[in-house]
């Protein structure tokens, strides 16, 4: 079955728009997303999702880079849900998978995009998350009233994949409520298509936000790390 991702690097207000293009050992952000993709055989086509005023300046540069699953570069909303529908859009009645990846998660490293894309082979949703490692509780006005137990809580990371008939149907559920309020993407199947089943893949420690300078400092340090081990 066919696999597109799509690298979303809107809205423009958003971090990941604000980060998309910041340098990051030598190449942007984006870059290093775009990368890890382009480099798994089980993904067949890439979107890049932009602030409309850097779609030029971001195609000209992967172009330039020489990434040939890239298909096209175009600009997003004003949220990210909005923009992550206009890559589904884009897509129209086709069939396959579509991974759902934030630009500024540059570690995404090659387990987790394969673990994604064989959950797909059963399930019609699949999502990477890591366990949390701090006790969380819930409150209300500042007391708190539950502490869930932490082996049942995880931190979702991206990508986020599925079929693209359920994204697709998700989406449309969503944008026609008038009471919706953004989510992420497995969260809107699960509140709009509570049948369908997400699938839990093991996301990565190493696969951090870069949206602020110290946020590079430490993407940096990850990636010499890993450039070390390599050499060894």
């Amino acid at each position: 079955m066919r696999t597109v991702a799509a690298v979303l690097a809107a809205p423009a207000d958003g971090p990941a728009g604000a980060a998309s293009l910041a340098p990051l050992a030598g190449r942007p952000v984006i870059e290093h997303s775009v990368a890890a993709f382009e480099a798994s055989p089980l993904v067949d086509e890439i979107l890049v999702v932009t602030p409309p005023p850097l779609v030029a300046r971001t195609g000209a540069l992967l172009a330039a880079a020489g990434y040939r699953k890239v298909s096209r570069v175009i600009g997003g909303g004003a949220t990210r849900i909005e923009s992550a529908w206009q890559a589904i859009r884009i897509l129209g009645e086709a069939d396959g998978n579509l991974l759902l990846h934030d630009a500024v998660r540059p570690l995404i490293g090659p387990r987790v995009i394969e673990d994604c894309v064989a959950a797909l082979r059963t399930y019609p949703a699949a999502c990477a998350a890591v366990p949390a490692s701090d006790t969380m509780v819930k409150v209300d006005k500042d007391l708190i009233t539950e502490r869930p137990p932490r082996d049942r809580l995880r931190r979702r990371q991206t990508p986020q994949g599925f079929r693209l008939e359920v994204i697709r149907r998700g989406y449309e559920l969503a944008l026609a409520d008038p009471g919706f309020a953004p989510a992420d993407d497995c969260g809107i199947v699960l509140r709009y298509l509570p049948e369908v089943p997400v699938r839990l893949v093991p996301g990565s420690e190493r696969s951090v936000t870069v949206t602020a300078p110290a946020d590079i400092e430490i993407a940096e340090a990850l990636l010499a790390e890993e450039s070390r081990i390599n050499i060894r």
